[in-house]
């Protein structure tokens, strides 16, 4: 008999973990977040890095537009005299014509990750001490630049993100990888904040102090590294300085309609977040939680394993939101295992036209010990 016990005790553990998990992410994604600090008038500098017509570029970049904030310019900044986007930027001047709205065409090229080149580029015609930077498929309420440069007003803060929802603008596999986003990305990040770590920033949108970037040696700093948003972060709380997640959520569109795209770009989250914690990322197959919960009751066949996964699964759907959403849940968490499987190895990802090394030894982080470590399964932003 006590051999018998003993046999069930791993895949009883592995269904309380995981169960565990899926019922603090639910109760956290479900808090009313705490303000991170009122509404700041400085004015701001937006920092927008543009590449192509993506789907709804006008209908987000407008979302910056309609800001109600009393001084704030908009910097956009393309690579190429032909690039597409340039026709959306100047109808944004033409619908807003109030708006200050600078358009940067620079083919100069600073080290490899050619996101930050850009924002080098378009940097000089940054005017104001406070900057905010933001991915180019990022939608925002109209309060946005308000409450996010809020607490940079306290010095001691070196970098304020945003958590981002996922919105699919597309069918099946656009919404299984919001899901991504809402059901696993941002609970995960929820749970390592809720434990005291900081160590995350997010390019939906990362503000920041033109001070503290130049005490990081600024975008150059950053001219060769993978997961440059993460290392924004890194950087600055090296130099001290704290980073804030802000109250704001902002919105990403989610456009992969066929699997090959999603798995791709999925594909290349993962092994950037393996590549910037290894063991954190060795242990992520814990928050997937219908596999787990599965492989968990098959070793421990026992009715409280099973009352146990019972709660986990309710609390799964719970996180997914909806009917529609739940029923995908299981499809969600086994791609989620297969990709992290995938991402255990392998020294290359894909982005637009780039193939990058993750091995490259920039993407190793210098870690504080007297910081806490998040579960490092956080995602950073698409470059």
């Amino acid at each position: 008999m006590a051999a018998e016990l003993a046999a069930t005790l791993p895949g009883a553990a592995l269904t309380c973990v995981s169960a565990g998990y899926a019922l603090a992410a639910a109760w956290l994604s479900r808090r009313a977040p705490a303000a991170s600090g009122g509404m700041a008038t400085a004015p701001v500098s937006v920092l927008k890095p543009l590449c192509g017509a993506e789907p709804r570029l006008y209908e987000n970049l407008a979302t910056l537009c309609r800001q109600r904030h009393p001084s704030f310019q908009l910097v956009f900044g393309v690579r190429a005299a032909d690039d597409p986007a340039i026709a959306v930027v100047e109808r944004l001047r033409r619908d807003f014509p109030a708006c200050d709205i600078a358009l940067v065409v620079d083919p100069q090229v600073h080290g490899t990750n050619l996101k930050v080149s850009n924002l080098i580029n378009l940097f000089a015609q940054a005017r104001h001490d406070v900057l905010v930077i933001a991915d180019s498929d990022i939608a925002v309420p109209p309060d946005y630049l308000a409450r996010v440069t809020a607490p940079l007003a306290d010095r001691g803060v070196g970098v304020v993100t945003c958590l981002y929802r996922g919105h699919p603008t597309g069918g099946l596999w656009s919404r299984i990888g919001a899901q991504f986003i809402n059901d696993w990305f941002a609970p995960s990040v929820r749970i390592a904040h809720a434990g005291g770590s900081q160590r995350f920033a997010f390019g939906a949108t990362i503000a920041l102090r033109r001070d503290a970037l130049a005490a990081i040696g600024g975008f150059a700093a950053l001219s060769d590294r993978l997961a440059d948003d993460y290392w924004l972060g890194e950087l600055t709380r090296q130099h001290g300085l704290r980073t804030v997640l802000s109250d704001v959520v902002v919105t990403t569109d989610v456009t992969e309609d066929r699997f090959s795209d999603l798995w791709r770009h999925e594909l290349r989250w993962l092994r950037t977040i393996r590549s910037l914690n290894p063991p954190g990322f060795a242990f992520t197959f814990i928050t997937f939680t219908w596999p787990m919960l599965a492989l968990g009751a098959l070793l421990a066949p026992l009715p409280p394993v099973f009352a146990v996964a019972a709660i986990g699964v309710m609390a799964r759907s719970l996180l997914a939101g909806s009917v529609a959403a739940a029923l995908r849940a299981p499809l969600r968490d086994a791609l989620l295992l297969a990709g992290w499987a995938f991402a255990l190895a392998g020294k290359r990802v894909q982005w637009r036209e780039q193939v990058l090394s993750v091995r490259d030894p920039h993407t190793r982080p210098v870690l504080n010990p007297e910081q806490p470590s998040s579960t490092g399964i956080h995602p950073p932003r698409p470059l």
